[in-house]
């Protein structure tokens, strides 16, 4: 036998591999399934960086490497499984420091062992054909025309559905910076940590190996290793919680209130990261949380997120938000964190770009709106409530915001924002805070 069919196959190939097939099989997340992956084949350090980095790069990135690989095939058509082992191929020859030879060499290996011999020459050439022109010139022959069409061009070279760059040129309001907002969406996010108020310092998070964020005065950034093994994570005193995140709870949770401020309610908890970080606040300040979830699975991971907050300030509750238990005007803050298209959320979950739809922000407009205006009818006159996606798109955001205020003449804006990766090194996150009048 020869040398190549003895070599093993390289553990973190086939482990981005199998999320790969996770994805587009089973429509598994990236995010959730990686970690399982990587314990499967017993990958840390180095190799577990690789396996994130193939496997979230190639599902980020194939709107612009099928165009490259279809290019140099003779014929179009392709197994699945051998289009997942070339978009790896692919990206490691065209976004990775990963020499030609050993990119191509793995990927031959790797659809020989997982697919079979018969693939393996039709890969090495595939991506002998890719290893020929640099990113830029691929770029300049798969996508649109720049000056002729500058959306469709951006769609191809940054990766993203055409719909989609629309509605994001939409919500930024000219095109000066889309390019820019495009790139941090493929841009691997920073791991950063929340300190839940009273279970645990930013000085702890520090201590192991992170750096204050700028605005949120509960973030850090963790500047490597895996966050599982932080301590103050593993027994729930800490969370993994974007920035953006944490500053949306912060606005519920301070925005001037007039008289009581013991109730709060979190409308669409789930999975927690919210909650927890409010729960936490709550108890502070003598007032308590009920933490509503439609989907049991998601509610059980809200009381997996507040495990660590004292159990008379946070109560965890499987309800429909859209059809209540509690009395109109019980609370005296409420968050009301919509379900979205996610589209603020990009660099985060790689596949979601895949797996949206213009319809469905249709459809979920119609939503957001139903449960804005149960949040307003849930907290009382005085109170506030917080409205807020991991969208910017305007539908979703503003469109949503104003459509209530104008309908209803009980309530009055606070303010609003939109945080942007791009500007502020956040997910896309908006928030307005709104207050029924005394």
């Amino acid at each position: 036998m020869s040398e190549r069919r003895h070599r093993p196959v390289d553990r973190a190939r086939r482990a981005a591999l199998d999320v790969l097939t996770a994805v587009r099989v089973d429509e598994a997340y990236a995010n959730l399934v990686l970690p399982q992956v990587l314990r499967k084949h017993g990958l840390t350090g180095r190799d577990a960086a690789l396996a994130t980095e193939l496997a979230s790069g190639a599902i980020r990135m194939h709107g612009l490497y099928d165009p490259v690989i279809d290019a140099c095939l003779t014929k179009p058509r392709l197994q699945p499984e051998v289009r997942d082992v070339l978009r790896l191929g692919t990206h490691q020859l065209l976004s990775m420091r990963v020499p030609d030879h050993a990119a191509i060499s793995t990927s031959v290996d790797l659809v020989r062992a997982t697919v079979g011999r018969g693939p393996s020459g039709l890969v090495n050439a595939v991506l002998r054909a890719v290893s020929r022109r640099g990113l830029g010139d691929w770029i300049d022959e798969v996508a649109p025309d720049r000056a002729a069409d500058p959306h469709g061009h951006l769609a191809v070279a940054r990766s993203h559905p055409r719909w989609v760059v629309d509605l994001l040129a939409e919500a930024l309001g000219a095109d000066d910076e889309l390019d820019a907002l495009l790139a941090a969406d493929n841009a691997a996010p920073r791991v950063t940590l929340v300190a839940r108020p009273g279970l645990a310092t930013v000085e702890e998070l520090e201590a192991a190996g992170g750096t204050r964020t700028a605005r949120s005065p509960y973030g850090v950034v963790l500047d490597g290793g895996d966050p599982a093994a932080v301590p103050a994570v593993a027994e729930g005193r800490a969370g993994v919680q974007d920035e953006g995140s944490q500053l949306v709870a912060l606005a519920m949770a301070d925005a001037p209130l007039e008289g009581r401020d013991e109730r709060w309610l979190d409308l669409c908890a789930g999975p927690g990261g919210k909650a927890a970080l409010l729960a936490a606040l709550a108890e502070r300040r003598g007032a308590s949380l009920l933490a509503n979830e439609r989907q049991p699975h998601r509610a059980a991971l809200v009381s997996s997120a507040v495990r660590a907050v004292p159990a008379g300030a946070v109560h965890v509750v499987a309800g429909d938000g859209m059809r209540p238990a509690w009395v109109p005007g019980t609370f005296d803050r409420v968050l009301v964190d919509a379900p979205c298209s996610g589209l603020g959320a990009l660099r985060r979950r790689p596949e979601s770009r895949w797996r949206r739809a213009p319809e469905d922000v249709e459809e979920l407009v119609v939503l957001q709106q139903v449960l804005l205006d149960g949040a307003l009818d849930a907290v009382r006159p005085g109170g506030v409530v917080v409205y807020a996606t991991c969208s910017p798109v305007v539908a979703e955001t503003s469109g949503i915001v104003d459509a209530v205020l104008g309908r209803r003449g009980d309530t009055d804006e606070v303010e609003r924002f939109q945080l942007w990766p791009h500007r502020d090194g956040t997910d896309a996150m908006f928030a307005a805070t709104l207050r029924r009048r005394a």
